[in-house]
């Protein structure tokens, strides 16, 4: 197809013939066949010279986090039996509310049979879905008056998942949360026999192994473990009247991020749960929430019956809402399982007294986790998270 240079180059060159014509002035015959010989010969050029161009798409890492730069690399491979010309690389990067970019990359030209790459980078500073493609080989004439286009690799998508935080799990014992815990462990009785020991005052009577008190010159008591925390639920309210402004869902986003990965990643029995009847389970929980959470918009849905988790020991079911007023509060209160502890996260208001976590700023988060968690102030860590390559579609 023709260029702006190129329309342009024929336009004179029809009308430098016309009026050669019409004013009989023969140069104006001669130029006006250059202009259109020469756009002749450069769609001719653009079309032998075509190269003959397969390419792979490779983006990395695999899954990106929002904030992160993202890298694409193009394998390319010539397969024509003569030398290529030099060309360019072209490929649109589509992100939702935001404007298109257009990459484009210069190629040298290739050998028969030899193989190159280029790359770009990819920015990411919101979750969500970014769409590749198609990628696009131009040939241009020496001119710049004909282009040639053809399609060397279909669309692909890339996810790029929330932002993270690597927060500590509660310890029993250990600040509010893990003293509340402590207390229910005892509650739900001992846990396997761990030893013996010498009888202290304040003791229960009951605790005393008599048979092995009778071989010894003191009473000993028997010694239970107490078992920590083993599943962790993490229930997102994606409804949209629970939010005062975009900012404060997508710090909601933010939080279930964290709370999903950081519960992996210490080994608890983690579930995810939010509208449209999504309840993620079982071992790549973690990375299929995060491609939900990908994705996620503000949804009028209800959350539905949120059933006791089947998971033995204690537990944690942790609501992310913008304020405790959202129905989604209203529809865990209602659950009662001793082996449960509920406490929110709002990201509109302040924690309760109590067990909650306030998340009004990313900083607050953090800190309110910690603390409630009887940690002492620190630098937040950014945490990555580790899921399983995304399904996309195209060569990758």
């Amino acid at each position: 197809m023709l260029t702006r240079q190129g329309v342009t180059s024929v336009v004179a060159g029809f009308l430098a013939i016309a009026v050669g014509r019409v004013f009989g002035v023969i140069e104006l015959f001669v130029i006006g066949t250059a202009f259109l010989a020469a756009a002749v010969w450069a769609v001719v050029f653009v079309r032998v010279r075509r190269p003959q161009i397969s390419a792979i798409r490779w983006v990395h890492p695999t899954v990106l986090v929002a904030g992160d730069t993202g890298r694409v690399d193009l394998r390319l491979a010539h397969r024509s039996t003569v030398r290529s010309t030099s060309f360019e690389l072209a490929e649109r990067v589509r992100r939702a509310n935001a404007p298109d970019h257009l990459a484009r990359l210069s190629v040298a030209p290739l050998a028969p049979g030899t193989r190159s790459s280029a790359g770009y980078q990819l920015p990411t500073t919101a979750r969500g879905i970014v769409q590749l493609g198609p990628l696009l080989v131009e040939t241009f004439d020496p001119l710049g008056i004909a282009c040639s286009r053809h399609v060397v690799a279909d669309l692909d998508t890339v996810t790029v998942a929330p932002k993270t935080f690597l927060l500590p799990m509660p310890l029993l014992g250990q600040g509010v949360l893990g003293r509340h815990l402590l207390v229910q462990a005892r509650r739900l009785g001992p846990g396997e026999f761990h030893g013996l020991r010498l009888y202290v005052d304040g003791d229960e009577p009951r605790s005393i192994d008599w048979k092995s008190s009778a071989r010894s010159l003191d009473l000993l008591v028997k010694e239970h473990t107490v078992e920590g925390v083993r599943r962790c639920t993490v229930i997102f309210d994606a409804d949209p009247t629970s939010y005062l402004e975009s900012a404060s869902f997508e710090r909601a986003v933010t939080a279930a991020a964290s709370l999903v990965h950081s519960s992996e990643q210490a080994g608890l029995t983690t579930r995810f749960v939010t509208s449209g009847g999504i309840d993620l389970r079982g071992p790549e929980a973690g990375a299929n929430t995060l491609k939900v959470l990908a994705r996620i918009e503000p949804s009028t849905e209800p959350l539905g019956v949120l059933d006791r988790d089947p998971g033995e020991g204690l537990g944690l079911m942790i609501l992310v809402t913008g304020t405790h007023q959202s129905g989604a509060w209203r529809t865990m209160q209602a659950i009662v399982d001793p082996t449960l502890t509920a406490l929110s996260v709002t990201s509109d208001e302040r924690a309760r007294a109590g067990v909650g976590v306030s998340a009004r700023t990313e900083d607050e988060f953090v800190e309110s986790w910690r603390t409630l968690n009887g940690l002492a102030r620190s630098s937040r860590e950014t945490g990555r998270p580790r899921p399983q390559p995304a399904e996309s579609g195209g060569a990758r």
